[in-house]
């Protein structure tokens, strides 16, 4: 299994980013998927996921960030607007088992993904 995220940059705050993941070796429709990133210095965090067909944000991104998937081309997006110098952060995409969703509670939980992909920078800052 393969995870390949894209998409990261430098903006100003305000902008936008559309990160993209996308796979091989395992169908995003069977599993979940998230988003979480890693400022320097702190933990990787919780950012966004899609579960069931539902969708999950940190409190901090909510209103803001936009997690989509694209079952025909197995790809994930993570649409980024109002963007803030705090989302600055390696950002990486994540997946479950194939045919293994994650149970509702714990999409939340970095420990609970099996899958990872190799990060993206994004970098806000005027």
């Amino acid at each position: 299994v393969q995870l390949q995220a894209s998409g990261g940059g430098s903006v100003q705050p305000g902008g936008s980013l559309r990160l993209t993941c996308a796979a091989s070796g395992l169908s995003f429709s069977s599993t979940t998927v998230a988003w979480f990133r890693q400022a320097p210095g702190k933990e990787r965090e919780f950012v966004a996921a899609y579960n069931w067909g539902s969708t999950y944000y940190a409190d901090s991104v909510r209103g803001r960030f936009t997690i989509s998937r694209d079952n025909a081309k197995n790809t994930v997006y993570l649409q980024m607007n109002s963007l803030k110098p705090e989302d600055t952060a390696v950002y990486y995409c994540a997946a479950g088992s194939q045919n293994g969703r994650i149970i509702t509670s714990q999409v939340r939980y970095k420990d609970r993904y099996r899958n990872w992909g190799q990060g993206t920078q994004v970098t806000v800052s005027s």
